[in-house]
């Protein structure tokens, strides 16, 4: 026996990203009609061409019996008349037989619309449910490749010359799918010089890409063609742009062959001159992953996510006369918080709401019993107690303070009881612009504070296991300590996932909860484990604390929240953007 050692298996070094073109099943199709519109015309004959890696499998023709005159000028266009289509088969006979024979290929049509909204009209008249058919424009795909001096127009005889059909077209089904047939294999052959192997790839091809950065397409080469994270960088290493998705290689290959509309984006592709990946476990993982470098990293084709430290709350202060604060920072000073907002003006907007239903004090100097201060213009309105006046003490100020608390931690409702009321003292004066600044200074609050209770609920689970089942029958398995994602990997189809548990549990980050409601991640990352918390098939393994919500919290509150929402998308048009000032002054933030 030979002791020369087995050829280990390995794929291939060309591109075999997404579904090969040599693989993809095309069913070439062209139609015959009594008119332009399938609302008041008729199909006279369907033709079709089944081929599959240059190799043609079947040809499909049938004559339809319109059930109504063929107009004079198409008969003599298409050469069929009245009396070819009398014995011939009705829409409702021919049209199940083409299903039945395409079923499972991707339609190809040139000016594909046409044709592929005949057949879907028809489909509907007759109660027949529609394939799930991936479509392909000849007419659109050549416009992509050929340049105009190529082709000055993408007719379909013209095409043909281009590419020697071997049959010429005649307004009849049949030819004029062969005819079509040759143009697809003419322009893949052009598409395969240019690296585009995929149906993927042909989806999204566009002759705009540069050949300079299609040449730059072997940089996907060897990256995981799994989940995980992607990493553009310079000449010198710098990062440039981080994403993820759940093929990093077949994504990465699309930012080569594929048009980018997004200018930045396109000068980024244009710069890079490597790609590095991070496999990760599952999507969750290469989501979270993808947020921490963005975070870390700051790259500058990035735009979200890249300062989460900058991110603002409102705090109600630690003084003898406490306020609400606008401040960037988190303290461990036992102070109660709502955020994190996203602009100082939102922040704003959330701290009128509050001060509409709670008297707090709105100026910004120390206040003590001993230290005192000329009242202000709210004092004489009777919002505010006046603690500046000297005669209010720490102790008949401490209500106020306790009504705060309890709207920004548990229980929103006399916020949005005090926005109702205002909204419609001044719906009945007709003052609706004032109204609706007050109906958004509600929602700005609620909606952050939802929010910030569902991120508190899972901040506050000690140590918490999912696992979510696979599309191939396994499990994504995640380990999330204090709101942070401390650990993931996947139990393979046909293993029990308790082992994987187990070790995950054993070898997960050790995480240390800081202070806040978000004490040790960020806003965002929590916000991505629980949307995969929620996802249908996802179940709770174990739980060490507890996760559960206010019981009169903003959550509650969804139904007006979304009716507020589709008032607001149904008045877009007159929308008046520019809002209410906060109420008495802006404030400060707080550095």
């Amino acid at each position: 026996m030979s002791s020369e050692p087995l050829p280990v298996p390995r794929q291939g070094t060309f591109d075999e990203l997404g579904t090969p073109l040599a693989e993809v099943t095309f069913v070439v199709v062209d139609l015959e009609t009594t008119g332009g519109s399938p609302n008041s015309s008729a199909i006279t004959e369907i033709g079709a061409v089944k081929v599959r890696g240059g190799e043609i499998l079947g040809e499909f023709q049938t004559l339809v019996n319109p059930r109504m005159d063929i107009p004079p000028f198409i008969a003599v266009l298409t050469g069929i008349t009245d009396a070819m289509v009398a014995s011939a088969p009705a829409i409702s006979g021919a049209l199940p037989q083409f299903l039945e024979w395409s079923r499972g290929a991707v339609l190809v049509a040139h000016n594909a619309p046409f044709d592929v909204g005949f057949l879907r009209a028809n489909c509907l008249a007759l109660g027949l449910a529609w394939p799930s058919y991936e479509s392909l424009d000849t007419a659109r795909l050549a416009r992509r490749v050929l340049t105009r001096d190529e082709a000055p127009d993408c007719k379909l005889s013209s095409l043909a010359r281009i590419f020697r059909a071997t049959t010429q077209p005649c307004h009849r089904a049949l030819a004029d799918a062969r005819a079509t047939t040759d143009v697809l294999h003419g322009l893949l052959e052009r598409l395969g010089n240019l690296g585009v192997r995929s149906l993927e790839e042909l989806h999204t091809f566009s002759g705009m890409v540069p050949a300079s950065v299609r040449r730059k397409r072997h940089l996907a080469e060897g990256l995981p063609e799994g989940p995980g994270v992607y990493i553009f960088r310079d000449s010198r290493g710098r990062p440039l742009y981080i994403g993820r998705s759940r093929n990093v290689r077949s994504r990465v290959r699309q930012y080569f062959v594929a048009s980018e509309p997004r200018a930045r984006m396109a000068e980024m592709v244009g710069i890079a001159e490597r790609v590095d990946a991070i496999a990760c476990a599952h999507p969750l993982e290469a989501e979270v992953r993808e947020l921490r470098l963005i975070a870390e990293h700051k790259p500058r084709y990035n735009r979200r996510s890249r300062f989460p430290e900058k991110a603002l709350w409102l705090k109600l202060t630690i003084e003898p006369y406490p306020r609400l604060a606008v401040v960037r920072k988190v303290a461990d000073d036992g102070a109660s918080y709502l955020g994190p907002f996203g602009s100082a003006r939102t922040a704003q907007a959330a701290m009128a709401a509050i001060h509409e239903a709670v008297p707090l004090r709105q100026c910004v100097q120390r206040l003590s019993p001993k230290k005192t201060a000329p009242t202000c213009v709210l004092a004489d309105m009777g919002r505010c107690p006046a603690p500046c006046s000297g005669e209010v003490s720490p102790d008949d100020y401490a209500p106020i303070v306790a009504a705060a608390q309890t709207v920004l931690e548990s229980d929103p409702r006399p916020v949005l009881d005090a926005a109702r009321r205002r909204m419609a003292a001044l719906s009945a004066q007709e003052r609706y612009e004032e109204a609706s600044s007050h109906r958004d200074r509600a929602t700005a609050f609620l909606r952050t504070a939802a929010r910030l209770q569902r991120l508190a609920a899972l901040a506050s689970c000690e140590e918490l296991v999912a696992a979510q089942r696979r599309f191939d029958g396994g499990w994504d398995l995640a380990v999330v300590r204090h709101g942070r994602l401390a650990g993931a990997t996947v139990a393979p189809v046909g293993a029990h996932p308790g082992p994987f548990i187990e070790a995950l549990m054993a070898t997960a980050e050790t995480v240390v909860a800081g202070p806040g409601p978000t004490p040790a991640a960020t806003a965002e990352e929590m916000d991505s484990i629980l949307r995969w918390l929620g996802e249908d098939g996802t179940r709770l393994v174990s739980l060490t604390g507890e996760w559960v919500s206010p019981a009169r919290g903003a959550g509650g509150m969804t139904s007006w929240l979304d009716s507020v929402g589709a008032g607001r998308e149904a008045a877009r048009p007159f929308d008046d953007r520019r809002g209410l000032r906060p109420v008495h002054q802006p404030h400060r933030v707080a550095r």
